[in-house]
C-alpha cells in the first residue's frame, strides 16, 4: 500500500492537526507503509526529502501560526507519477490539499479527506459568519468525490452529515500515555513561576477568540473569596488574543508561551485543574493529554470534548459560553479534594485506552478496506 498525504499544517507547527500528522508518519515508518507527504515549509531548515516534499509558505491572515503554502503542482505531479500511490489522503481543503484532490480526480485514484477542524463556528469569532453559506458549499464539493471523510468526532460527523457529506468514518485521536503521566509532577514548576498558591489551574492551546477565552477574565474573578487567591491561572500557548488575555487578567496568573514535550508534560502533571471553555472543537486533544497526566478537565458540552470528558467521573462539563457554570465546576472540585483525586484517577485509567498505535493501526485497516473495495469494482490494488 502506497499512501500520499496532502495537508497545509504539518511538524514543527504547533497545533493538533500538524501534531496527529507527524505521529501518523511516524507509524507509517514502523509498520513500513511506503508514503510521500506534501506540507508547507515555515523555515528554510525544512527542506525536500525522498518522503516529505515541502513548499513555500506565508502566514495565514486570521491564524498566522498556520502557513498558506504555495505548491508547485507539476513537482507535485512529477513526484506522484514516479511514486504511484495506491491512496491519496487529503488532510485539509485548501492550496495543498487542492492538489492531492484535482490528481486523485484527474488520474482516477482513490482518494480519501479527513475533517479537522469546525472553520464554519470561527467565522463568527472574526465577524465573517455571513461567508458560512459559501464555505459549507465548498466543503461539500471539496469532499464530494472522496470515498471516505474521516471525522475524529460523532458530534463532527452528525454536522457533517447533516450538511449532506456522505462516507463518514470515524478516526479518534489517541494520547501518547508515556509522555503524558501523572509521574511527571513536578515541583521545580512552582520555583520556576514563583507560584505560592495552593491549587493551579492550567490551559494549554492556542490564545485565540474562537476557544472561547474571552470568558476567563471573568472567570478568574468570579471565583469564591475564599478561592480566588489560593488560585494560580497557567495558560500555555500563544495566538492573537495574547496581548488582551495578559492585560485582563488578574496578578494571579502567568502565560509560557507555547510549551511541548517533557516541559508541557510537567505542566499538565503538576496543575490541580485544566480549564478548556472553547465551544469549536472537533476533538481536543489537549483534554485528553491532561487526563491522560492525572489532571481532571472542566470544559464546555460542545464538539468532541464532550466525548472526552465524562461528566461527573474525569471532569466536568459545563453549558457553552456559561461563565457561572465554570466557576461553579471549579470551586465544588476544589473543595472536594477526594473527588478532585478520584476524577484524576478516572481520567488516566480513560486515557490508556485511547493509544495511538490502535488508533493509526485501525486507520490503515480502513484504508485497505476502501481500496479491496476500489479493486472489487475493477481498478487494481497492489497490497
Amino acid at each position: 500500500m502506497r499512501i500520499a498525504l496532502f495537508s497545509d499544517t504539518y511538524w514543527p507547527q504547533v497545533n493538533g492537526v500538524a501534531m496527529t500528522l507527524k505521529r501518523l508518519t511516524e507509524h507509517l515508518e514502523r509498520r513500513n507503509v511506503s508514503y510521500r507527504l506534501f506540507v508547507p515549509r515555515c523555515s528554510e531548515d525544512e527542506l525536500y526529502t525522498n518522503k516529505v516534499q515541502r513548499f513555500s509558505s506565508l502566514p495565514f491572515l486570521f491564524y498566522p501560526e498556520c502557513r498558506i503554502a504555495l505548491p508547485n503542482y507539476m513537482s507535485i505531479s512529477n513526484e506522484l507519477q514516479q511514486f504511484q500511490p495506491d491512496l491519496i489522503h487529503v488532510a485539509t481543503p485548501f492550496n495543498i490539499g487542492l492538489c492531492g484532490l484535482y490528481y486523485g480526480r484527474k488520474y482516477d485514484i482513490a482518494h480519501v479527506a479527513s475533517y479537522h477542524t469546525h472553520f464554519d463556528r470561527y467565522l463568527s469569532y472574526y465577524h465573517l459568519q455571513f461567508a458560512s453559506p459559501l464555505l459549507w458549499r465548498y466543503i461539500r464539493w471539496f469532499h464530494q468525490s472522496c470515498l471516505a471523510t474521516f471525522v475524529p468526532s460523532q458530534e463532527t460527523a452528525e454536522q457533517l452529515a447533516g450538511e449532506g457529506i456522505r462516507g463518514l468514518e470515524l478516526w479518534k485521536r489517541g494520547v501518547d500515555c508515556n509522555l503524558f503521566h501523572p509521574g511527571k509532577k513536578n515541583t521545580a514548576i512552582r520555583e520556576k513561576y514563583k507560584i505560592k498558591e495552593r491549587f493551579i489551574l492550567l490551559y494549554v492551546g492556542r490564545i485565540a477568540p474562537e476557544k472561547d477565552l474571552d470568558l476567563m477574565p471573568d472567570i478568574m474573578r468570579s471565583l469564591p473569596e475564599s478561592l480566588r487567591d489560593h488560585v494560580h491561572w497557567i495558560f500555555a500557548g500563544d495566538g492573537p488574543l495574547l496581548k488582551h488575555l495578559q492585560e485582563t487578567a488578574p496578578p494571579n496568573a502567568t502565560f509560557t508561551g507555547y510549551m511541548k514535550g517533557e516541559a508541557l508534560a510537567e505542566l499538565y502533571a503538576s496543575a490541580d485543574l485544566f480549564v478548556f471553555p472553547s465551544s469549536t472543537e472537533t476533538f481536543g486533544n489537549v483534554v485528553l493529554e491532561s487526563l491522560a497526566s492525572g489532571t481532571p478537565a472542566i470544559g464546555a458540552a460542545s464538539g468532541g470534548v464532550q466525548e472526552i470528558i465524562q461528566h461527573g467521573r474525569t471532569g466536568m462539563l459545563c453549558p457553552t459560553r456559561d461563565t457561572a457554570a465554570f466557576v461553579h465546576s471549579i470551586a465544588s472540585l476544589l473543595e472536594q479534594p477526594g473527588t478532585l483525586r478520584d476524577y484524576g484517577l478516572a481520567g488516566r485509567a480513560y486515557a490508556l485506552t485511547q493509544s495511538w498505535e490502535a488508533i493509526f493501526d485501525n486507520l490503515l485497516l480502513q484504508y485497505e478496506q476502501i481500496l479491496h473495495s476500489v479493486a472489487s469494482r475493477g481498478k487494481p490494488f497492489s497490497a
